[in-house]
């Protein structure tokens, strides 16, 4: 209605509601094509979602900037996929990494990261290389992150 995206208006309600309460530890799913990630989306891709990927880089933005003393992830899926997970998905610090993910792979890889102190204040892309891709139609890999 006014123009707010729930991508930053709704991710930046939960950042502030966590700081005041002293959450001290948060991950924030986003999206590949986000920040540093922007150069890894193909150009029509990144052309059609350009404005929630900027409400999604305006949150990032805030609870890197303004939560120094929160232990903080960041997590950018690749393209999102609904069927059943495959166990085969990675974190990565790879920005150019991209690809497609299965929804309950993010999850799994959200609560793996949100146990493992070598993720904090990451920023780590998640994608699964072994589902074929239209946005990586070269087969691009990736190296996982180390989660322990």
């Amino acid at each position: 209605e006014d123009g707010k995206w729930v991508d930053y208006t709704g991710n930046n309600n939960v950042i502030e509601a966590a700081g005041i309460l002293g959450v001290t530890r948060v991950v924030l799913v986003t999206s590949i094509g986000c920040g540093s990630s922007k150069d890894a989306t193909p150009p029509s891709v990144y052309e059609v979602l350009k404005d929630v990927l900027a409400q999604k880089q305006k949150a990032e933005n805030v609870l890197i900037k303004y939560y120094t003393n929160m232990n903080w992830t960041i997590i950018r899926p690749g393209g999102l996929v609904s069927e059943p997970e495959t166990s085969k998905a990675i974190l990565t610090e790879d920005t150019m990494a991209i690809g497609s993910i299965h929804r309950g792979d993010v999850a799994g890889l959200v609560v793996e990261a949100l146990s493992s102190k070598a993720t904090e204040k990451k920023v780590l892309s998640a994608v699964d290389l072994s589902i074929s891709s239209s946005a990586n139609p070269e087969g691009r890999t990736a190296e996982a992150f180390a989660l322990s």
